[in-house]
């Protein structure tokens, strides 16, 4: 099994970019409506039913689906990127337990997780002189030194600021929606998903000027 381990992005990366978008958001995607339809799956499938409530069905076809998705990966690109494979880990240990011992805690603390090994590896990276950054979004676009150790301190702390709000948001809506926690957890689940993906694309585009002012081509980049 291999990850990304070059920043120069590959052939394969470079012909499949809505490939790679699509089998990053379509696990997400398949969590929530799976969420939304519980009940009607767990009726027209009955094993779905012995896992539990919706979240916990939601998250058994979400484990499914990220493991399709690195599958996928792996046969097309030829490897598995850094981010949905250490993701997809944090999701099948965290999802398992969830389901195995029926605490929908595990699931709601996954992104918290996620978000928080993100934020210190890239910020640890620093420390040790490596952008480690330049392995995620090698395939987007390439930048000099520089640009890449600014941009990893930004998402460094983008992805520790996102860990700090998922744990603010799922315990005030429990704390809001109780004794009601299916709607503390649809509340949850839609933010998840629609509520976190804005913040993520805001982010994003707000670094454009540093990638535009710190963008290099393959040829110079080879000329230094």
């Amino acid at each position: 099994m291999s990850t990304e381990s070059d920043i120069t992005p590959s052939a394969a990366d470079r012909h499949h970019p809505l490939l790679k978008l699509a089998l990053e958001l379509g696990p997400l995607l398949i969590f929530f409506f799976a969420n939304l339809r519980a009940e009607w799956l767990a009726v027209q499938f009955p094993a779905l039913a012995a896992l539990g409530g919706p979240l916990f069905i939601a998250t058994a076809l979400f484990m499914l689906a990220t493991i399709v998705s690195l599958i996928v990966s792996k046969v097309v690109l030829g490897h598995l990127p850094i981010m949905p494979f250490v993701s997809g880990l944090v999701v099948l240990s965290f999802g398992a337990l969830a389901i195995y011992l029926q605490n929908e805690t595990f699931i709601k603390m996954k992104p918290t997780i996620i978000n928080a090994l993100f934020g210190v590896a890239l910020l640890g990276g620093l420390v040790f002189g490596k952008s480690l950054l330049g392995y995620v979004f090698n395939t987007a676009f390439e930048l000099d030194a520089e640009g890449w150790r600014k941009l990893t301190v930004r998402w460094g702390i983008f992805f520790l600021f996102c860990a700090i709000l998922n744990e603010v948001v799922w315990r005030g809506f429990n704390w809001y929606y109780q004794p009601d926690m299916k709607a503390a957890d649809n509340a949850w689940v839609v933010f998840k998903v629609w509520g976190n993906l804005p913040i993520t694309l805001i982010f994003t585009m707000s670094q454009m000027p540093l990638i535009l002012k710190h963008s290099v081509t393959p040829e110079t980049d080879g000329e230094k």
